[in-house]
């Protein structure tokens, strides 16, 4: 089976939850047919991203086709998330750590690229400092030379958000390689208010952030 949308078009991620609607992954638009063709999908939300074509039925004629929704729920059980989502820490990495703080140098306020930041702990490794979420955030080349190899107090640097540890649904997020609006939306639910990043995806959504995709028919 083949997508009727152009080849640009087939990197766009579908978000797949359970059936209780917590969320699980980011898949592509091949394990999405496959889910759909094993009836693995108990129900859908979002837009239509594909209308994925198969082959013609050799008693009716017909064209086999299946429609791909930007969220999808399936049934059974993923190993391994549902069991440790509540205390789960996701990797850390630069990609999703600038992320998590917009691209911003949390000690100048200044957004960069991401070819531009740094990872920077907050309380140096040679100061008994960790390499976790709690403990690192995004700086600029200038401020984390500056700061070296001293606590922000010692420099006289102030931090402008506390790092936190992003929640499962949030890592989701910080995945993404292009967020739709309703998805977006629907990851939002399941981010604590009380995160800088619930704050963040709903002034976007207020402000009309998010992707939109068009829908592709015959």
């Amino acid at each position: 089976m083949r997508p009727i949308a152009t080849a640009t078009d087939y990197s766009q991620q579908v978000l797949r939850t359970d059936v209780a609607g917590m969320p699980l992954e980011w898949i592509d638009y091949r394990e999405a047919v496959r889910l759909y063709y094993m009836s693995q999908v108990a129900y859908t939300c979002g837009s239509l991203l594909y209308r994925v074509r198969g082959g013609y039925s050799a008693l009716s004629g017909e064209r086999s086709s299946i429609d791909v929704n930007s969220i999808i729920a399936t049934i059974g059980r993923t190993p391994g998330i549902a069991e440790r989502r509540d205390s789960y820490v996701p990797p850390l990495n630069n990609k999703t750590l600038f992320r998590r703080d917009a691209n911003l140098c949390l000690y100048c306020g200044e957004r960069f690229l991401s070819r531009d930041l740094t990872r920077d702990h907050v309380t140096p490794l040679s100061k008994g400092g960790t390499d976790a979420w709690t403990n690192v955030v995004t700086a600029c080349r200038r401020c984390n030379n500056h700061k070296g190899g001293r606590t922000p107090e010692g420099v006289g640097m102030q931090l402008i958000a506390v790092p936190f540890t992003p929640t499962y649904a949030e890592y989701i997020y910080l995945k993404g390689r292009r967020v739709l609006a309703d998805q977006m939306e629907f990851l939002l639910a399941h981010i604590p208010r009380s995160s800088p990043l619930h704050a963040r995806l709903q002034t976007s959504l207020r402000q009309g952030g998010g992707h939109h995709l068009r829908v592709f028919h015959d």
